[in-house]
């Protein structure tokens, strides 16, 4: 009986993954990062725009993600190392449940940078499927590199990557 059931389950799934057309794989590199607007948690109203002649290190996070919770440290370290140089960093959360919970994990982790919440349409625009996922645009607002997951191999080549848009004019 069960195996009936499994058989069937996956006869289901074969077909709607037929009928569904593939999700876009996101973005790639060189394409231009899409536009965005939304309102950190401080009030803040933050554009593409902020951000013009700058490199942009857009991190997709959750607050219940392990791992997204275990990047944040990096991320704060890259954001003190390069700030003065034209590197920022714009956190947005995927959490569904408001930003009190995003507040409270702010003040937690000790965010320096803005963080503002991310709805479904931004997800959708970046392609983001899982979280942790960061997106590095350099300065002509193009999207560099696409990370994910977080691990020491990420956060150097993350590090890299950051020197090496910088170094770029």
């Amino acid at each position: 009986m069960l195996l009936r059931r499994l058989r069937l389950a996956g006869s289901i799934a074969l077909v709607i993954s037929l009928l569904v057309p593939p999700l876009a794989a996101g973005l790639q590199r060189g394409e231009g990062a899409p536009p965005f607007q939304v309102t950190s948690t401080s009030g803040q109203r933050i554009t593409n725009a902020n951000y013009t002649g700058r490199v942009l290190l857009v991190q997709f996070f959750a607050t219940w993600c392990s791992p997204c919770r275990e990047s944040i440290p990096a991320i704060i370290r890259l954001n003190k190392k390069y700030g003065k140089q034209g590197f920022q960093v714009l956190g947005l959360s995927i959490d569904e449940s408001g930003d009190r919970i995003v507040k409270a994990f702010i003040a937690e982790k000790k965010i320096t940078y803005p963080v503002a919440l991310a709805g479904d349409h931004l997800q959708e625009a970046y392609g983001v499927r899982s979280v942790p996922t960061l997106f590095l645009i350099n300065r002509k607002g193009e999207v560099v590199e696409k990370f994910m997951g977080m691990s020491e191999e990420i956060e150097q080549a993350i590090e890299s990557s950051v020197k090496t848009a910088l170094a770029a004019r």
